[in-house]
């Protein structure tokens, strides 16, 4: 949903209970008036807010300017991982990953297991976005108190030289197509990615594996941010005590147990029993090393903008630029900041 579609139901006086987003866009839609502190309402129903992880519950309230007040709940957060093709380690009788690995680590494999074949070009390691790099530093394309670029210093420039490292090895050119080269092609030995569950279902012949999420050495054990599914109540709702009846039904013992044994999502409450049943009805995930996923945590998520999606859409287009060597790491920050600002300072004129 467009935040335009959203404020014409508003507008129009339909009686919308919840949005469902994902965390990073709760900002763009913050000035709809859709928002309140649900925190008065969960103590007046005795819901528990202290089952859920409480670093899923600061990076929704870093939204809010006080930082303090809650305005969504987290059903679900996505993971990272580093899954692997057993069959092209096989092949050439290189070892698997393993669990614990930095990106060094996974790059000097991933030399291992780039080769031309014959015909075919295998990768040893791809990825699908450049936040894969970006956000286990918590990196933040704009500010989200001063709507400024923050693209231009070092740790950005560390994430991009981190992947430009995994594309110059010879034979592994960057396509943007790591998902795709895995799940379907088979000619990726590793991909760093998020929750594949739904695509390794639909490819039955693939013979893959999972370990930890690379890490970088001083954040060790850590990946993404918190990339959260949140249920937001809308507080002109006429129906808020029925509200928090469903969310109660929502995060209960039995829907959270049914979500992550059938439906391969992460839930974001803390009893250590729902990682334990990840996954335990689906057929696909029997026998894979699933508690390797749960080996790392999410670092912490700042406070988004409103203009992210357009900033990261700004990056995103830049990091390629990087990839495919028609921008030095220089040019494509700066360009990416220049552009970013002017964006933003558009939209702040209207």
């Amino acid at each position: 949903m467009t935040q335009n579609s959203l404020e014409k139901l508003i507008a129009a006086a339909e009686p919308v209970d919840f949005f469902v987003t994902w965390n990073g866009q709760m900002a763009f839609y913050k000035d709809l008036g859709f928002y309140e502190d649900i925190t008065p309402l969960a103590k007046k129903s005795n819901f528990d807010l202290g089952k859920f992880d409480p670093g899923a519950l600061d990076a929704l309230r870093a939204v809010s300017d006080s930082g303090t007040e809650l305005y969504a709940l987290p059903y679900a957060v996505q993971y990272n991982a580093l899954y692997y093709n057993k069959a092209i380690f096989d092949k050439f009788g290189v070892p698997y990953p393993k669990d614990g690995m930095t990106w060094a680590d996974a790059i000097e494999l991933a030399k291992k297991v780039t080769r031309l074949d014959g015909t075919t070009q295998y990768y040893g390691l791809d990825t699908d976005d450049y936040v894969r790099f970006t956000f286990p530093l918590s990196l933040q394309a704009v500010d989200g108190k001063t709507n400024k670029a923050l693209v231009s210093g070092e740790p950005y420039k560390r994430a991009f030289e981190m992947a430009k490292q995994i594309y110059s090895i010879p034979g592994l050119a960057y396509q943007n197509r790591g998902i795709e080269r895995f799940t379907k092609n088979k000619t990726v030995a590793m991909l760093a990615t998020i929750n594949l569950s739904s695509q390794l279902k639909q490819t039955p012949d693939l013979d893959w594996d999972v370990v930890q999420f690379p890490s970088y050495p001083d954040k060790p054990n850590v990946y993404g941010m918190y990339d959260l599914h949140i249920l937001i109540p809308n507080r002109n709702s006429k129906h808020q005590d029925d509200m928090m009846r469903v969310m109660e039904v929502l995060f209960s013992d039995e829907v959270q147990t049914n979500m992550v044994r059938k439906s391969g999502k992460v839930s974001t409450l803390k009893d250590a029993k729902y990682k334990q049943q990840y996954g335990k009805d689906l057929p696909e995930l029997q026998g894979k090393r699933i508690d390797s996923i749960f080996k790392s945590v999410p670092a912490p998520a700042p406070q988004y903008s409103r203009f992210y999606p357009k900033a990261a859409e700004i990056l995103r287009w830049n990091y390629v630029d990087y990839m495919n060597n028609k921008k030095d790491i220089n040019t494509a920050l700066r360009d990416a900041e220049e552009a970013i600002n002017k964006h933003v300072a558009g939209e702040l004129g209207k």
